[in-house]
């Protein structure tokens, strides 16, 4: 590991942020060899804490993702909220005392609660983030009509801003961030055009580049999603809700590739651990599409999602080994896939509606999954609330066994 930072970042929102330079990653624990075949059991489970906002009776998640170190996990919801949970890791279940089908009440509440203004658009962790260093413990939003927020995730406070501006000095919102690997950069979409904002330096200065050449040529559209080659190649993709995905150089934006053939605008986009295969997945599109970056004239292969039916962005995820993909759907289910053939391996039923996200932990075997859809009806809101079972508009987390453990008595 590096050395750590200094003094612990100000809470000034355009207050600079001290550099930092030590890492997350703790070599004492490894993603194990998993055994897919079997069904994963329920560890814990949470649905009452995002059914008490009045204004907003049918609450449902949109999305769930760990943080680095995997000490929690963070989720967002349709009432604009964000909830982070700590990973008890001195209690996790064993098969035999795992929580029933139908849960009566959640399993622990919320560690910490952060309201934004308007609609998230996006969120992710700081790469580096460690909860135990104050310095490196924080996550990043972008909301409608709102400017770059990063939050503290141990107190909630608001770190910094970064803010872009439009044609009319109006804030003009990122419809997704990310940061670049090292953790200096924050990288964020606009309509056909991608600003990069240095850390240290909150406020409005950023670069701005435009993903279309001077005769239209290039990646247009609004940039909805931003991934970086975890093999630190100096390469990051972009999703476009123009149906296209795009590789370009970190250090210059110059544009590699725009690939084409999804058939809904992109709403994810994800390097394999090796960073040579890119999967794209998009809006009312049933299938993840894998990319050969060395060569792209071809699609690899596909991999079936149930989405047909919904505008909602249908969140993956590759385990930590690399070896399978695992998405959620609108049939409820996680479905997994083998990335070294394209071929599905199994499928487990987490929720009673839509499975929208779907996280990995970085080194425990286990997953965490959100699922709900916005609902319409006849019914009044406490009727609503009350016909909502506790496998609808939920997250769980999930235990998977190792190849090596014996399933029945789960030693």
């Amino acid at each position: 590991m590096g050395a750590e930072a200094g003094e612990q970042s100000p809470t000034n929102p355009d207050t600079e942020l001290p550099e930092v330079t030590e890492t997350a990653s703790d070599g004492a624990y490894s993603w194990p060899a998993v055994n897919y075949d079997v069904a994963p059991y329920r560890t814990y489970h949470f649905f009452q804490q995002f059914r008490t906002t009045d204004s907003n009776p049918n609450n449902f998640l949109k999305g769930v993702k760990w943080s680095p170190d995997g000490f929690c996990f963070a989720t967002c919801s349709d009432d604009n909220t964000l909830r982070l949970f700590n990973l008890p890791y001195d209690d996790i279940s064993t098969p035999g005392n795992a929580p029933s089908s139908e849960p009566d009440s959640d399993s622990y509440a919320a560690n910490l609660v952060v309201s934004e203004g308007e609609s998230v658009y996006d969120y992710c962790w700081y790469p580096h983030m460690s909860a135990s260093n104050p310095d490196l413990c924080v996550f990043m939003t972008t909301a409608r009509d709102l400017p770059i927020h990063l939050w503290d995730a141990n107190s909630g406070q608001l770190r910094c801003t970064y803010r872009a501006y439009d044609a009319m000095d109006e804030i003009a919102a990122a419809f997704s961030i990310g940061f670049n690997p090292t953790g200096t950069k924050i990288f964020a979409g606009y309509n056909n055009t991608i600003r990069i904002f240095d850390i240290h330096r909150p406020g409005r200065d950023f670069e701005q580049h435009s993903t279309l050449s001077g005769k239209k040529e290039g990646q247009s559209g609004i940039i909805s999603s931003i991934a970086f080659s975890p093999s630190y190649s100096g390469m990051l993709a972009a999703g476009s809700y123009s149906q296209t995905s795009a590789i370009y150089r970190e250090d210059n934006m110059e544009p590699l590739y725009v690939l084409h053939g999804q058939e809904g605008g992109v709403t994810q986009v994800q390097f394999s651990k090796d960073g040579n295969y890119l999967y794209t997945g998009g809006r009312k599109d049933p299938y993840v599409l894998c990319w050969d970056i060395r060569k792209t004239v071809d699609i690899v292969y596909k991999l079936y999602r149930s989405c047909e039916g919904t505008n909602q962005r249908i969140q993956f995820d590759i385990e930590p080994l690399g070896r399978y993909l695992g998405t959620g759907g609108q049939d409820g289910l996680v479905h997994i896939y083998d990335l070294q053939t394209g071929q599905w391996i199994s499928s487990f039923q987490a929720a009673l509606d839509t499975v929208n996200g779907l996280a990995f932990h970085p080194f425990l075997p286990m997953a965490a999954s959100s699922s709900g859809h916005r609902r319409y009806g006849d019914l009044d809101d406490s009727q609503e609330i009350k016909s909502l079972s506790g496998n609808e508009n939920c997250v769980s987390v999930w235990s998977f066994y190792s190849s090596t453990e014996d399933h029945a008595t789960g030693q």
